[in-house]
């Protein structure tokens, strides 16, 4: 029993860092990636529609991103969905191909980038410790209704303690690797 409250609570602890750099990767850098478009969905025949499902994302250079429609008639709903995208862009369309520039990041916006990701990852702890005191509140329960000792309830939640710590340090790895990439010029 104490095993699987520490396997789910290891699991959830897993799930908080992979939400965290998701989210990450949505904060833009002012590099191109087409990751950073992921999350915008585009009306198909009345359905949000993931954008990768409508059409082709590609690099085309450092600081242009190209978008494809795979329907000629999808262009300006395309447009549409990145422009009221909260990313600031600005796309511009020739034929069937939408060209969209990343400008250029300011020190004052990088500023504000780094206090945006420092938030995610101090969210993402929150989570992390929650997912601990959850398992405590289980192994509480359970030294309470007889089915575990008191001394199996302390080294199960001397476990869960270093996964908490173990998995506050991959937050604390994937912020250090995301304000370096702001930083970045």
């Amino acid at each position: 029993m104490i095993e699987i409250v520490i396997e789910d609570a290891q699991q959830r602890m897993e799930k908080s860092v992979l939400a965290l750099r998701h989210d990450l990767v949505k904060i833009r850098t002012g590099r191109a990636h087409t990751s950073l478009l992921d999350h915008i969905s585009v009306p198909y025949y009345g359905v949000d529609t993931p954008l990768a499902q409508v059409a082709n994302v590609s690099v085309l250079d450092s600081r242009t991103l190209g978008v494809t429609p795979w329907e000629k008639n999808m262009v300006t709903a395309v447009e549409k969905a990145i422009m009221i995208s909260d990313l600031g862009l600005n796309p511009s369309s020739a034929g069937t191909l939408i060209r969209i520039p990343l400008p250029m990041m300011t020190e004052e916006r990088r500023k504000e980038m780094i206090k945006i990701v420092r938030h995610e990852t101090e969210q993402a702890r929150i989570a992390v410790r929650n997912v601990r005191r959850d398992a405590n509140g289980q192994l509480k329960t359970m030294v309470k209704d007889k089915d575990i000792s008191e001394d199996d309830e302390r080294r199960a939640q001397e476990i869960i303690q270093k996964l908490t710590d173990q998995t506050i340090v991959k937050l604390d790895e994937a912020l250090a690797d995301k304000e370096a990439e702001l930083m970045e010029i």
